[in-house]
């Protein structure tokens, strides 16, 4: 399996993606915002289709699309947490709308839009794997030096206010590293369920771990299983990736639902 460049670049590809899904996803949960995640993942759709229609690259296009989109999520929500999800309904029918216009613009078959919806895994070159990685490495050391003041203002708001974060700079600041997120894990599992991997391992970590690192590496860990075994699977059977990577991670919620509900039955 190895002995294929594709597969040696979808694994190393993918393990960068479980990865930063991974730790972002404690913070998609923590902030209640898996429908952000969803929209951005359409808009990332309109992006790539963009990109296809004047020559970019998909992920450049879904960077461009998905950076400028959480920006204005974030400016025209402002401190109306009520008004986020009707902002984000107004952008994401929009850029549904624009996806379909630049593919249909670009006269491109309906294998472009497939793979930019559920992913290719053997379409990523060597060169794609060094600007995922590039970005990768971007989104974590980001999160670096924010860590601690995105930590409080997503678990502890009153601890956030008393120490006097900005927490619109901080939401802005996550969102577009939200949107870099996207643009990176949608390589390997499409535009349309990168949802999976930003939210599915993170929740699932929720009912096994104590504290926000302990979150952060088993989502990692639950992540990188999904993937890896998920591109096995997608090798040895020919069938898609995403449809095993989304499998194996509702069935690892499944199972961390079950161990919640005996847990607490037990007490």
């Amino acid at each position: 399996m190895f002995s294929f460049e594709f597969m040696r670049n979808a694994y190393l590809a993918g393990t960068l993606i479980a990865i930063v899904s991974g730790i972002m996803g404690v913070f998609v949960v923590a902030r209640n915002m898996p429908f952000m995640t969803h929209t951005l993942s359409e808009i990332g759709f309109a992006g790539a289709a963009f990109g296809i229609f004047i020559g970019w690259t998909p992920l450049n296009g879904m960077l461009a699309f998905t950076t400028v989109s959480s920006i204005l999520v974030g400016e025209l929500s402002g401190a109306v947490e009520s008004r986020r999800e009707s902002v984000i309904s107004a952008i994401s029918g929009l850029f549904i709308g624009l996806g379909i216009l630049f593919l249909s613009l670009s006269n491109k078959n309906s294998s472009y839009a497939t793979n930019i919806l559920f992913g290719s895994v053997i379409g990523i070159s060597h060169q794609e794997v060094v600007q995922m990685a590039a970005l990768s490495v971007l989104v974590l050391v980001v999160l670096f030096f924010i860590f601690r003041n995105l930590k409080d203002d997503s678990f502890d708001a009153v601890g956030a206010k008393t120490n006097h974060i900005h927490s619109s700079l901080i939401s802005i600041i996550f969102l577009v590293l939200l949107a870099f997120s996207v643009s990176v894990a949608a390589q390997i599992v499409g535009s349309l369920l990168i949802f999976v991997l930003l939210t599915l391992p993170a929740a699932s970590s929720k009912y096994f771990a104590h504290t926000v690192i302990q979150m952060m590496l088993l989502a990692i860990g639950f992540a990188i299983f999904g993937v890896w075994f998920g591109l096995y699977l997608g090798y040895v059977t020919n069938w898609p990736v995403t449809f095993f990577i989304a499998s194996i991670e509702a069935a690892i919620y499944g199972l961390a639902l079950i161990y919640n509900s005996i847990a607490n039955k037990s007490r």
